[in-house]
């Protein structure tokens, strides 16, 4: 667990839900930034990725002069702690940026505040909330990386059938926790036409389990694993920008979760978290996203994917379902593949 300038105190009294929240005229940033400034500072609990985390909150705090205190873990970890501290009476967290499913757990235990912001508008409505407890930032894509020194191009599978192919044995790698994209994968297949068709891929080719996207990525890279079934898109665009022999395809259907951001309920810095959580799905955040090869949630910045028919991850009935899905990833594939 990584912490950086966590806080081991609270900073105030926790306050009310802030009116200013669902305030939305066209004075709104002016409001949020009077009101930051006399905050100074807010606090972020978040799992974004490490090395580009300071990315965001460097741009921030240059253009607003606001201080960005933040604190990271795993999305997990993340959505424990918040839980924990709001049952203790305890209100450090001003912002949060997690998964989607961390957000919907958060909106479920009412540790978040409805928003109404005008960026709102650009962002995809599938990726929307329908309570407004959280937007999405960015979505993580799944698609199929390979490496281009083992797999030539004109083999490359069209279809998910097409990996039943003899040329497969012995090729194929899986990230060991893609349980929610197994179950969304599934589901838009048919469920049991879809169970049964990775049985048959594991039973004539097998494939190799590995944990964590970056090690995958990296064993694409290296051609250990020729053809990964799940890579987050922006690893494998980034990996292919700096000249690695990788490649991607995104085969139907292509599965899709939003990461979003929340204001707490009880943010002791609410005007100073409403300017981030803005930022975040305003222009310049959305362009720093891109800029870093994610997905950005906006409409209104282009993207590689933008335009793909992309089957998003409802948060909440993917919630109800984790231990169905998590059990059936676990039988059909880890399990058969012997990483069990």
């Amino acid at each position: 667990m990584l912490a950086i300038g966590a806080s081991g105190v609270a900073w105030g009294q926790a306050r009310p839900d802030a009116p200013i929240a669902r305030y939305d005229g066209p004075d709104r940033e002016q409001r949020l930034l009077a009101g930051a400034r006399k905050e100074g500072v807010l606090m972020l609990y978040t799992s974004f990725h490490e090395q580009n985390l300071p990315l965001f909150v460097s741009s921030f705090e240059k253009r607003y002069g606001i201080k960005v205190r933040t604190w990271r873990s795993g999305a997990d970890k993340v959505l424990q702690r918040i839980v924990t501290e709001g049952g203790a009476g305890r209100f450090d967290v001003d912002a949060v940026h997690v998964g989607s499913g961390e957000l919907e757990a958060l909106h479920r235990e009412k540790l978040l505040q409805r928003v109404s912001s005008p960026h709102h508008k650009n962002l995809l409505p599938a990726a929307m909330s329908s309570h407004r407890e959280w937007a999405p930032t960015y979505l993580t894509v799944w698609v199929q990386a390979y490496n281009t020194n083992a797999v030539k191009k004109e083999t490359l599978p069209r279809t998910y059938q097409d990996l039943l192919d003899p040329r497969w044995k012995g090729k194929l790698g899986i990230e060991a926790g893609n349980d929610d994209w197994f179950g969304k994968t599934v589901t838009e297949m048919g469920e049991q036409k879809g169970l049964k068709l990775f049985r048959e891929i594991v039973a004539a080719n097998g494939i190799s389990v590995r944990k964590g996207h970056s090690l995958l990525s990296n064993l694409v890279v290296s051609g250990e694993v020729a053809f990964a079934i799940t890579m987050h898109s922006n690893l494998s665009e980034s990996a292919r920008k700096q000249g690695a022999p990788v490649g991607w395809i995104a085969l139907q259907p292509l599965v899709a979760r939003a990461n979003g951001v929340a204001v707490a309920r009880k943010a002791p810095h609410p005007h100073a978290a409403l300017l981030f959580y803005d930022f975040l799905i305003g222009d310049e955040g959305q362009k720093l996203f891109a800029e870093r090869d994610y997905v950005p949630a906006s409409r209104a910045i282009q993207s590689p994917l933008k335009s793909a028919d992309l089957k998003i991850i409802e948060p909440g009935p993917a919630l109800d379902q984790a231990d169905k899905w998590e059990k059936a990833f676990r039988e059909t594939v880890v399990r058969r593949s012997g990483a069990d």
